[in-house]
């Protein structure tokens, strides 16, 4: 009986303890302008850094949306690692802009986000029209939930109660094995 137990013992934290890194989407943790900052003068480019390299792939973009409802970004995206960039034309008002974003994540699903800055002393910019993009999108939209679940769905990566199922099979296995060791043979 006990090493029916420490076979399930081990069974179990191999399934939960190498889950959770597999399935891990990447996370922002940083930002260039950071997340509600005030600033003065417009940036040039956007960066934003992320805990785990993002893949490259043209799902990868980025929209920043100013206060009039223009757009502010401009030209190609680059990734670097798990650092993210992207040009910025000179901002125009003065107010609230909205940095969207949507990656590839490191473990093939796309991550999206939007990030507050303020500009407190207006441009001489002018944005250009919105982008037929989903980026510009709040990411809490139905359109945008939408789309994440389908990427999810169709992504090559096994889904995850696969993993669950053969993970069981294996503990029923080894505490089926460890069982019979543990018998004592029988006496005719």
């Amino acid at each position: 009986m006990r090493r029916a137990l420490v076979v399930a013992g081990i069974a179990v934290l191999a399934l939960f303890g190498g889950a959770g890194a597999a399935a891990a989407h990447n996370t922002l943790i940083s930002s260039d302008p950071a997340e509600g900052a005030q600033v003065e003068s417009a940036p040039s480019t956007i960066t934003l850094t992320f805990d785990q390299a993002v893949q490259e792939g043209d799902v990868n973009e980025v929209a920043v949306t100013g206060p009039d409802g223009g757009q502010y970004a401009e030209g190609t995206v680059r990734v670097e690692r798990n650092v993210v960039t992207a040009p910025v034309r000179p901002l125009g008002p003065a107010g609230e802009y909205v940095i969207g974003y949507r990656i590839l994540s490191a473990d093939g699903h796309p991550v999206s986000e939007e990030i507050r800055f303020t500009l407190t002393q207006a441009g001489q910019g002018t944005g250009g029209p919105q982008p037929p993009s989903s980026v510009a999108a709040a990411p809490d939209t139905p359109q945008t939930q939408a789309n994440q679940s389908e990427a999810a769905d169709s992504s090559s990566g096994v889904p995850v109660w696969v993993w669950i199922v053969l993970a069981a099979a294996l503990l029923v296995a080894g505490v089926t094995v460890a069982l019979r060791m543990g018998r004592a043979p029988e006496k005719k």
